[in-house]
């Protein structure tokens, strides 16, 4: 118990969870400014990667079901789509099961460029953790899923 006798009994496991989640924070930074700097993510902090990942991967889809898929609001997926509309990334076509969300679509050249940051976000990704073995990496991976998926859980509440 904190020396004061208020607050929650923390154990050495509580203490490495919480260690954990500051570094992916942590690491979180470094990465959105690795991204910012090689285009993977727009300069106001946009995901224009994600976002064309999630079309790539997806299909065309609704600003909406976009916005479900991050903890993002639908007003900042809604800024996102039309940035990469204006630069000819993606465009919003007719939804046949609704007749004012429109869906967006990557255009050729979105597909083009989506592929270019997928090459370059693999190019950085394979130089990076040379000390690491791939279990290890796909093992923290898993781990750090579990825990986004718990953290997840409890934002809900």
């Amino acid at each position: 118990m904190p020396k004061d006798g208020i607050g929650p009994i923390v154990d050495s496991k509580g203490e490495a969870i919480a260690e954990l989640m500051l570094e992916v924070a942590q690491c979180f930074f470094r990465i959105r400014a690795l991204g910012q700097k090689t285009g993977l993510i727009t300069s106001w902090g946009g995901g224009a990667f994600g976002f064309m990942r999630s079309l790539a991967l997806l299909g065309p889809l609704t600003v909406p079901q976009i916005a479900q898929m991050r903890p993002t609001s639908r007003q900042r997926m809604q800024r996102l789509a039309d940035e990469l509309a204006a630069e000819g990334l993606v465009k919003f076509i007719h939804n046949p099961k609704h007749r004012r969300s429109k869906l967006v679509q990557l255009t050729p050249i979105g597909d083009a460029r989506y592929r270019e940051l997928n090459t370059q976000l693999l190019s950085i990704a394979t130089t990076m953790g040379v000390a690491l073995s791939e279990p290890d990496i796909r093992r923290t991976t898993e781990i750090v899923r579990r825990l986004s998926d718990d953290v997840r859980g409890r934002s809900k509440l």
